[in-house]
């Protein structure tokens, strides 16, 4: 598959792009195409040291440019880009790309993280991102509760559960696919799209009891 990630030069992206290019070919995406090449670049010699030779490939392109070519595209952008991201780069994907969002609605109070879908009444992620597809259907909410320090370390295996939304039973499959390929994470399906706000709301929640306990890098797995 040709997986795209907009936000490709940011921790989620780069941890995504070394493990999927054992098996897909990445497309890095940013607002700048020399940024994104540079970084696909540097992706490819880690991911060959990590690895040794890789099936796939990572290479580097402006976000238009990625939407366009991606069969499954990965929004690792904060909640507050949705609108003017999405707006530009999601009429433009194919009619059967899987789109997947890790967004999460989230601010830093004095109180500590807090949901602003709640604090403030905004939509959920989810609901923004559907307002810009074609095909709403093939929106799936996953990896909201994954360590970026941890999963941008290709060769640490990872020990999480990941929960997933979404109406599309192929596209569910093919994000869960994508979730049993990296070592040590398993997928948990939730329920319909409508059913996301629950995995959002959960970001926060881990962020806070990783503060107040002084747990390093934690993630939610169910036993």
């Amino acid at each position: 598959m040709k997986v795209g990630i907009i936000g490709g030069t940011g921790g989620m992206g780069k941890g995504f792009a070394l493990r999927w290019s054992q098996n897909h070919d990445v497309i890095v995406g940013s607002r700048d195409a020399a940024r994104a090449a540079e970084s696909a670049s540097e992706y490819t010699n880690l991911a060959k040291e990590a690895f040794g030779e890789i099936k796939g490939s990572i290479s580097g392109s402006d976000n238009v440019s990625v939407a366009k070519e991606s069969d499954v595209l990965i929004l690792s952008i904060p909640y507050e880009n949705i609108d003017s991201v999405c707006s530009g780069i999601l009429p433009e994907v194919k009619d059967d790309c899987v789109i997947v969002s890790p967004i999460v609605p989230m601010t830093k109070t004095d109180v500590g993280f807090e949901c602003v879908s709640i604090k403030d009444n905004k939509p959920f992620s989810y609901k923004l991102v559907s307002n810009h597809m074609k095909n709403k259907s093939k929106l799936v909410s996953a990896f909201h509760v994954i360590s970026e320090k941890k999963l941008v370390n290709p060769t640490l295996e990872l020990d999480y559960d990941i929960f997933v939304c979404g109406d599309d039973k192929e596209a569910v499959g093919v994000v869960n696919t994508l979730i049993d390929e990296i070592k040590g994470l398993r997928s948990i399906y939730l329920g319909p799209i409508e059913l996301s706000y629950l995995a959002e709301m959960s970001t926060p929640l881990l962020l806070n009891a990783m503060i107040q306990n002084k747990i390093k890098n934690p993630g939610i797995k169910i036993i």
